[in-house]
């Protein structure tokens, strides 16, 4: 009966702690979506009555493409012109995978 009860509680205790090992990475669509869609759109071109208001740039575009990601790092964390800024809602990872999905917004070659 001890040893029954040790064992529960190993597993008790691996499965506690196993989401904090185990952590995936940020999914920046998925925080896109939530954060900044609302603004950029779902693909990313400004296109909502928000986003034409603030004549917003083209998240796919070569303005937008080559700045560094630090510089988007940067805009994403101070924010920018009427944009929030997201230093305090969001951590360095989230950022990080923020500008990860933003180059995946540009055109295909």
């Amino acid at each position: 009966m001890k040893k029954m009860s040790v064992v529960f509680l190993v597993l008790a205790v691996v499965v506690l702690l196993t989401p904090a090992v185990f952590a995936a990475e940020p999914d920046g669509a998925a925080i896109y979506k939530s954060k900044c869609a609302v603004c950029h759109g779902a693909d990313g071109k400004g296109q909502t009555t928000m986003g034409k208001n603030l004549r917003l740039k083209d998240l796919g575009s070569e303005d937008v493409q080559k700045l560094k990601g630090e510089e988007l790092e940067n805009i994403i964390s101070k924010g920018k012109g009427k944009m929030p800024a997201y230093k305090e809602k969001l951590s360095e990872a989230e950022i990080d995978s923020l500008v990860t999905f933003i180059r995946s917004l540009a055109p295909k070659k």
